[in-house]
């Protein structure tokens, strides 16, 4: 049930992505602080399964594959024309593509255009046609992208998958310094390894264990971690997310939040 005065009361929000994992945890977030989201995935019965979950006055699915232009504008068309605009727009859509592509030496450049026609291309489509609505509308809106630690540090994910996040934080500088002037701010929330439904798989095909577990992963994970005593999961990406979505953020613009507990500034080779 949405709030009448929660942080996002009277916002209208697309998550891409949304039906699992940072997505799911996102929407549930989102509608909990008042916005009315548009839930946008290819996972048809889990998208509108959660929709329904959340209730039709606050929730509703839309499918779209955002590799295709002419899904993620008739996205944006749907939200303004079911809620009357579009206040915040959260890129959150991804995949991590197959081992395969672990070594440059081996790419396999198939697999390397799908990545990037998700993970890029298909981004750079949510911000341009979500920029478009808000400047139409004259709304100072927020798009905000969904990251990785991927994007300022290279070795803990397949090349592929680094290159695309690391060009996001591009897009996402670029957009920033565009949309300034239209009052809209644009952000990225890059976190460490999540445990979700797709990173479950991703360690399954690297491993070769088809029954991994979620608590396998998650122990790995944790073992890795740098800031010790708490999990990362998809709850905490949703709230970094919700803090650029609010007012709570109404001065930052381009900034890339990383979540991953000191991670990815921290090299501990020369603890004795």
């Amino acid at each position: 049930m949405a709030s009448s005065s929660g942080r996002l009361a009277g916002k209208v929000a697309i998550i891409t992505g949304g039906a699992s994992g940072i997505g799911e945890a996102s929407v549930r977030l989102f509608v909990e602080n008042g916005a009315k989201v548009v839930v946008a995935d290819i996972m048809d019965e889990e998208g509108k399964k959660l929709a329904e979950e959340m209730g039709a006055d606050t929730c509703a699915f839309h499918h779209c594959d955002v590799a295709v232009e002419s899904d993620i504008e008739a996205l944006v068309a749907f939200t303004v024309s079911k809620w009357g605009k579009l206040d915040i727009m959260f890129n959150n859509a991804g995949i991590r593509g197959t081992a395969k592509g672990e070594d440059v030496l081996n790419m396999d450049m198939n697999d390397f255009d799908h990545i990037m026609s998700i993970n890029l291309r298909g981004v750079a489509l949510g911000v341009k046609y979500a920029a478009n609505a808000m400047v139409s509308a004259g709304t100072r809106g927020v798009i905000i992208c969904t990251g990785s630690v991927a994007s300022v540090m290279a070795g803990m994910s397949p090349v592929a998958y680094t290159i695309a996040k690391h060009g996001v934080l591009g897009l996402v500088k670029a957009a920033a310094s565009n949309l300034g002037k239209h009052g809209i701010r644009v952000n990225y929330v890059s976190p460490a390894a999540v445990i979700t439904p797709l990173l479950l798989v991703h360690f399954r095909h690297l491993s070769g264990n088809p029954d991994l577990t979620m608590e396998q992963v998650q122990g790995w994970c944790d073992s890795l971690s740098n800031l010790k005593g708490h999990s990362l999961t998809a709850l905490d990406v949703a709230k970094s997310a919700l803090y650029l979505a609010s007012d709570d953020s109404s001065f930052v613009s381009g900034m890339n939040l990383v979540v991953d507990g000191g991670l990815s500034i921290t090299n501990h080779s020369f603890d004795t």
